[in-house]
């Protein structure tokens, strides 16, 4: 499985894992591969800080990267309360009444703010997580929003970190090569989060084909098997960026309850749906009735980002709290159809590892 990309960046394995968790990232990273810290959920730098030392305590010295929300072109200023105007008054309706119909109960009166959720969404908030970031020994910023403006990308270079930038498109990653892009992320429609319509089989070999020898690239996109790396590096890609397949893991441990575990392991492949309802772009989500409210007769259309992001901030820390698996607002790619048990990062890992070796095995005995 040892590409050029694992020299780079001193890995075992070119296994690229996003996360939320810095305890999925940390173990991953210690398995081998490279875990890869989202940085969205970090209201302020100081908790970022915190967060990205424990990381340096925690992963025996092992490559770790960043992931960052920031837009190339439009930056989105404001503070929640400025932004909070262009909200219609007929979206928060819609929101309140679903929320009373689902039976989602209000948040506490001591828990935290929930105009907050939306910090880490604006531009202002993903430029102060680069500058912490790079006070830590990370080798990777990832933006999931395309490229990084230019002078991010250089800052980037000055501190010797490559950068990576999601594409759903071959021009859109040839664009990010011509910004000074350093690894491209073909992601396919598979995928969960912010993702395009074209599937990753399709995508992958298009992207390779399209930044040729100028970056790398990593396969994203229903990928959840040693048999799925295998079939990404024979379409040309480097290695792989996976997401969903983490949020099983017995290290992932954030929220309050179990709900969205057991709404995962549950789901089979085609319970997830890509629409506008968690961010204002689209977005692979998993299915449930959060969702099914939101494609109703009569629904509002989803504001853009970063008004959607606020519109529905508090009504997703209320959806967590609930601990309800029927109303879990959760981005899940389709591979939640193998995501169907809780186990540690590391058996994952071995699994990916061992799958793999047997796939190249059987191919050999094709020939």
């Amino acid at each position: 499985m040892r590409t050029p990309i694992c020299d780079q960046l001193g890995l075992a394995f070119p296994i690229f894992a996003f996360t939320p968790s810095e305890q999925v990232a940390a173990a991953v990273s210690r398995a081998g591969g490279l875990g890869v810290l989202g940085c969205v959920r970090f209201n302020h730098a100081e908790e970022l800080d915190a967060v990205l030392t424990w990381m340096d305590e925690n992963t025996d010295g092992k490559p770790y990267g960043v992931d960052i929300v920031m837009p190339s072109k439009i930056p989105t200023e404001g503070t929640p309360t400025d932004l909070g105007q262009f909200i219609p008054e007929a979206h928060k309706k819609f929101v309140d009444d679903t929320l009373r119909k689902l039976g989602v109960p209000p948040l506490p009166e001591d828990g935290d703010p929930a105009a907050e959720g939306v910090l880490g969404w604006l531009h202002s908030v993903a430029r102060a997580h680069v500058d912490v970031a790079l006070k830590h020994p990370i080798k990777l910023i990832a933006n999931a929003l395309g490229s990084p403006p230019k002078d991010v990308i250089d800052l980037a270079h000055a501190h010797g970190v490559p950068v990576a930038a999601l594409a759903g498109k071959a021009k859109h990653a040839r664009s990010h090569v011509n910004n000074g892009v350093d690894i491209v992320i073909a992601q396919g429609t598979e995928a969960g989060g912010h993702t395009g319509e074209i599937a990753t089989m399709v995508l992958v070999p298009e992207i390779v084909d399209a930044v040729g020898d100028d970056a790398t690239v990593l396969a994203a996109g229903g990928i959840g098997s040693g048999r799925q790396i295998a079939a990404a590096l024979a379409l040309g890609a480097g290695g792989v960026w996976m997401g969903s397949y983490w949020l099983t893991t017995s290290e992932y441990t954030l929220g309050t309850g179990d709900a969205m575990k057991k709404a995962l392991v549950a789901a089979g492949s085609d319970q997830t749906v890509r629409a506008r309802v968690y961010s204002g772009k689209p977005a692979r989500l998993l299915k449930t009735k959060w969702t099914d409210a939101w494609a109703e007769e009569g629904a509002p259309e989803p504001l853009p980002m970063p008004l959607q992001n606020l519109l529905v901030s508090e009504a997703h820390q209320r959806i967590a709290l609930s601990d309800d698996p029927d109303v879990v607002a959760m981005p899940v790619g389709q591979i939640v159809g193998r995501m169907n048990s809780v186990r540690p990062v590391a058996e994952l890992m071995a699994e990916l590892v061992a799958e793999f070796d047997d796939t190249l095995g059987r191919l050999d005995k094709t020939r």
